[in-house]
């Protein structure tokens, strides 16, 4: 292929993720942005086999990528297809894992490759990129772990935590120094090593609510890595994608961590200085009011505007369709309805939103906290279908829980909140939900799904 039209349709690819990143920061054109994006990583992948190596240079290993890339589409695909949208953000931190780890496996080939051959800059970017790109992989593969509760979602710490994650982390650093220095590849593996136990030791600490936040920072890490492995490879493209995922991950970053209300360091490490929660055994012996779908639906009935606040139970019971029909069916009485997402709702940003759109939830409807939570005081009902940590007022009320200082939905302003659980049991932070006691709440126990179509049905029937 010439160079001038590889490079024109390198630009293109760079052009179409810079157009998918913007396409995604919007639920409404969010489908349209991923299908360009999609294609733009289509054309890249495609138009390598053709790129322009230089005089006496060709291609090698040809048909064990082509081999590579078919086992890849026919593991992939099914997974992609086949997940439940519970599981959508233990998929994107294994996705993302499996970047990191191949960015540092390809920059590990090409050091190799290289030799004594491979210039100062060449050794550090091949550091850089195993270093963040192994830690990456097992930070996100422990997120995986907590997300699809293989192991505990609670922070994980121990005795001098701190000082062995900074003992790993110099150990690190120093490994990384020794192999610029010297070269070789035994400091390179052990450099590896490291950084995998450090990813780790890293995410660890981390648990309920702010296990999102670092699959978003690990995110960054692997594009960071891709990246820098694209410098070692001399592919434009792979820095394109890679900075572009990178900056669009730190900046997402930043974001979540300020909507939970806390810093990124006390994100990562407060664990180790949190005050632990001693359990008093008092919500046992609380009572709550319960109530049945007649009475949830008569509530909904005389109301003049209602509120529903989706949470990730919304997605355990998949019950976006009913929760639709149950709006559509309020909206034709005249009463105003409107969906109060949380910014960090569900087990990923924009979960709820994409939740939503599988059910053609009208995009207008769905209303961001900071514009919802004035109109709670004018609401007559707040519909709480699966959330729970997002509307607690702990968040205000409990200096040393694991929420507080996080930015909540006001649900308890409105003049009554129904909540629909299974159970009495605390959301993913672990912590207890006062509001679920108040006076002008009311709670209906069963699967969401049952209990909202059983709501219709007493709706029509009045």
């Amino acid at each position: 292929m010439n160079k001038n039209i590889y490079e024109l349709l390198g630009l293109a690819v760079a052009l179409s993720f810079i157009l998918a990143l913007k396409g995604l920061s919007a639920p409404k054109t969010a489908r349209r942005g991923n299908l360009i994006g999609a294609a733009g990583a289509t054309l890249a992948t495609v138009v390598v086999f053709f790129a322009p190596l230089g005089e006496g240079k060709s291609h090698h290993n040809t048909i064990l990528i082509i081999a590579a890339i078919a086992i890849g589409v026919l593991v992939g695909v099914p997974a992609a297809r086949k997940i439940q949208m519970t599981q959508m953000p233990q998929l994107v931190a294994l996705f993302n894992g499996v970047g990191g780890g191949a960015a540092a496996l390809v920059a590990t080939a090409e050091y190799l490759n290289l030799g004594d051959g491979a210039s100062t800059a060449e050794v550090v970017a091949t550091v850089f990129t195993v270093i963040v790109g192994c830690t990456s992989f097992s930070g996100s593969v422990v997120t995986f772990l907590k997300l699809q509760e293989l192991m505990t979602t609670r922070p994980v710490v121990f005795p001098g935590g701190r000082f062995v994650i900074a003992a790993t982390l110099a150990g690190v650093l120093g490994t990384g120094g020794w192999t610029i220095s010297s070269g070789g590849n035994t400091p390179l593996l052990v450099m590896g090593g490291l950084a995998l136990l450090f990813g780790v030791l890293f995410v660890l600490p981390v648990g309920g609510a702010d296990v999102p936040i670092v699959i978003s920072l690990l995110n960054a890490f692997t594009g960071l890595t891709v990246a820098a492995s694209g410098y070692v490879l001399q592919s434009t493209l792979l820095i394109v994608a890679g900075t572009l995922v990178g900056a669009s991950g730190t900046i997402l970053t930043r974001k979540m961590a300020e909507a939970m209300g806390r810093s990124l360091f006390g994100t990562l490490f407060g664990a180790f200085t949190a005050k632990p929660q001693v359990a008093t055994g008092e919500a046992e012996a609380r009572s709550v009011k319960s109530g049945s779908p007649d009475d949830v639906a008569i509530l909904l009935n005389y109301a003049q505007r209602v509120v529903i606040v989706p949470g990730f139970g919304l997605a355990v019971a998949q019950a976006q369709h009913t929760v639709r029909e149950l709006a559509d069916m309020l909206a034709a009485k005249g009463i105003d309805v409107a969906y109060g997402i949380h910014p960090v709702a569900g087990r990923m940003p924009g979960h709820m939103n994409v939740l939503l759109a599988e059910a053609n939830v009208p995009y207008e409807q769905l209303v961001e906290m900071d514009e919802v939570n004035p109109t709670f005081p004018q609401t007559d009902v707040v519909l709480v279908v699966g959330a729970n940590d997002v509307v607690n007022p702990a968040a205000k009320t409990t200096p040393g829980c694991p929420i507080y200082g996080m930015p909540i939905l006001d649900v308890s302003e409105a003049g009554n909140v129904i909540f629909l659980k299974r159970s009495m049991r605390p959301g993913f932070a672990g912590i207890e939900n006062e509001l679920l006691y108040d006076a002008k709440t009311t709670l209906l126990f069963g699967d969401a799904k049952d209990s909202l179509t059983k709501v219709v049905n007493a709706l029509k029937a009045l």
